[in-house]
């Protein structure tokens, strides 16, 4: 072998070990849910108390959250999005489930039903959202922005009874992706308790 050949065949081999090695180094990507008020304090007896049929849904969110990856904030005009840190199922799907286990633990509630599998159950109030922003800085804090409306009817031609504007703010404890999620998790535990208090 001559020593062109050689020093090619040393070139390739080192090139075969970096993509080893990067693949090798490569981090896991890691699933995260949000969690609901019963994951994390305690819900309060609700035997006796009028019962309700809920719908929920459907939950808008803006595009850049339309993902399955984590979405954080660097600057007001720049976001981060992390393809090692996922939500484990559609955001809008997760806002909708994480808010009916909140309503259950926050009312009674003899039926609830989540969009679009809401007709099948006549409803006592339909719950839309709007998110308008439900992001943050890493190590620093986690912002849901909203506007969400109640109505007493599945007819969505029918105008709402009340339509609010939210904005809740919570301060994650560490700077990873799961203080992250908890932190969003309280936030939706706010506007949980703010749905329950106006219903």
């Amino acid at each position: 072998m001559n020593l062109f050949s050689s020093r090619l065949l040393g070139l390739i081999l080192g090139l075969v070990a970096m993509v080893l090695f990067g693949c090798a180094s490569t981090p896991p990507t890691r699933f995260f849910v949000l969690s609901s008020i019963s994951d994390f304090e305690k819900v309060r007896n609700l035997e006796g108390e009028h019962c309700y049929a809920i719908g929920i849904g459907p939950v808008k969110i803006p595009e850049y959250l339309n993902q399955l990856e984590i979405v954080t904030r660097i600057t007001p005009n720049e976001v981060r999005v992390d393809e090692f840190a996922q939500w484990a199922e559609p955001l809008e799907n997760n806002i909708s489930r994480a808010l009916a286990e909140n309503l259950l633990s926050l009312l009674c509630i003899r039926a609830i039903a989540i969009f679009p599998g809401m007709g099948q159950i006549p409803i006592d109030y339909r719950i839309d959202l709007h998110v308008i922003q439900m992001d943050g800085a890493l190590g620093e804090s986690a912002l849901l922005d909203l506007s969400w409306s109640i109505a007493d009817s599945a007819d969505r031609k029918k105008p709402p009874l009340l339509t609010k504007r939210s904005r809740y703010k919570e301060y994650t404890e560490r700077g990873d992706h799961g203080a992250f999620v908890l932190a969003q998790s309280r936030n939706l535990a706010s506007l949980s308790r703010e749905i329950a208090e106006t219903i």
